[in-house]
Formats: C-alpha cells, structure tokens, sequence
C-alpha cells in the first residue's frame, strides 16, 4: 500500500472513532436525561400518593360515623339534639375527676363540675344517683366526646323567669324591698326573688354621706322608688320618698306715710341706743 493509501486509511479510522465516541456521548445524554424524567415522575408520583392519602384520611374522619362506627344513628341523634337545643334529662352514674359520668343512649358523656348547677359545687359525691336535665354542648363521634351542662339550661331559665318578673316594675312604682348587699357605690335591694335593683349612694338620702352603711343594713326592709328599669337594670332612690323641705314664709308690713325724710338727721332720730 502507498503513501497516499495509508493516509486515507488513518482518516476512515479516525472519522470512525469519532462518530463512535459522538454516538456514545449522544446516548449517554438520552439516558441521563430519561433518567433525570423518570426522577421526576418519581417523586410528582410520591407526591401525589401522599396527597391521596392525606385527603383519604380526611375523608375517613369526616365519615367516621356514616360508615365505620356502629354507634352512628345515636351519633347523628346526639349531634340533632344539640342544634336544637334538646332538653336531655340523665342519671349520673359516677363521679370522675373534674366532674360527673352519665350516659345518653348507651353513649358515655362527661359533666364538668362547673357545669353542674348555678352554684359552686363542693362535694361533687353527693350527686352520684341525682337525675338532672341538661343541654349538649359538644358532640364529637370522632373523638367518641360527648359532653353535657345542665348549667345553661339552669341559667336560660332563670334568665326568662326574671324578665318575666321584671316585666311587673315600672318606672316611678313605690314598693317594698330587702337590702341584700352593700357596696361603695350603693345597696343592692331585692325587690322579689330573683329580681334586684341598685340603690345608688347618691339616691340613699338628701344628706351627703360616705357609705352607704352608714344608714342602711343587710336584711334591713326599705321603701323605695323605682327610677328608670333598662335593659334588665332597675334604678331605686329612697331620696325621692324624702319629703321636701318648706321655705318658711316672712311676711313683711309695710306701712306708707306721706312724708319723705332727706336729712340724715331725719333718717336717725328713731333710733335707739
């Protein structure tokens, strides 16, 4: 082979290799980049499996009730009951920390001790047995949270007994009440049960004093004027009943002569020393 033969040769070679090292580099960036997809696919597909189940699980919660727990009409009751404000009259079974254990409708509920009744509770044992009536506050089947207070229905009540009662006191009325508490500012007299009207410091009597102890007591029966009854507030003064003081008349004689003293000698010759 000549020269020229040779050299061609080498040339087939090299071109060759290039286009083989070209076709190798080319395949390696396909693959890298399939890969680098597939990556990706990868992770949007964890991504969306874990969206699923996050949204399975709220949905499992949601419908805990409907579909899972064997207690869901009595669930779906209780959860009534409490949007209409149903009266539920139980029997507390037992006492637990913090409050009392009733059931309604085989359904265990919680009664906080403040929940009990109006009143302080001191010894929440003396309630085990009682039949007490009470409103739903919370139902939660999810939570299997079931809790009742027969404190607001107590409190709704006596709330419209006392407007009732109130609806009896007018402005300007005169009644009979009892001093139920004193304060700086004034007395509280109970003018029925249930039904209390302020008895202002000022409104006490017509002389200015320091407290109002100084003139009334506790238990202490009073007469008094009702003054303004506002938004379930009643205003009293017994200072009205007070009566009012008389300005003494002085009658004055006059006597006319007719003559007319300029001197001042006049003036003084009647008087006395």
């Amino acid at each position: 082979m000549n020269e020229d033969g040779i050299k061609e040769l080498q040339e087939t070679e090299e071109v060759n290799v290039n286009s083989t090292e070209d076709a190798a580099s080319e395949n390696g960036d396909a693959k890298a980049t399939e890969a680098a997809e597939n990556a990706e696919t990868m992770e949007d597909y964890a991504r969306e499996l874990e969206a699923s189940y996050k949204e399975y699980d709220e949905r499992r919660n949601q419908t805990y009730v409907e579909e899972e727990s064997p207690d869901a009409g009595k669930w779906q009751e209780l959860k009534q009951m409490q949007a209409d404000k149903a009266v539920v009259k139980v029997k507390i079974k037992e006492i637990v920390k913090g409050g009392a254990v009733a059931f309604v409708d085989e359904i265990r509920a919680f009664i906080p001790a403040s929940q009990l009744s109006l009143e302080y509770v001191e010894k929440l044992e003396d309630w085990t047995g009682k039949y007490i009536e009470t409103y739903i506050i919370t139902a939660e089947p999810e939570n299997k949270r079931l809790v009742l207070s027969a404190k607001e229905l107590l409190k709704e009540r006596r709330d419209a007994q006392r407007k009732e009662k109130m609806a009896a006191f007018k402005a300007g009325d005169i009644v009979e009440g009892t001093v139920e508490s004193l304060k700086n500012y004034g007395a509280f007299v109970e003018l029925t049960e249930g039904v209390t009207g302020l008895l202002h410091i000022s409104q006490i009597s017509s002389q200015r004093i320091k407290h109002p102890g100084v003139v009334l007591k506790e238990g202490q029966k009073v007469k008094v004027k009702i003054l303004s009854v506002e938004e379930n507030k009643i205003s009293l003064s017994m200072k009205a009943l007070e009566p009012e003081e008389k300005e003494e008349k002085v009658d004055f004689e006059y006597k006319s002569t007719d003559k007319v003293y300029t001197g001042l000698g006049d003036l003084l010759k009647n008087i006395k020393l």
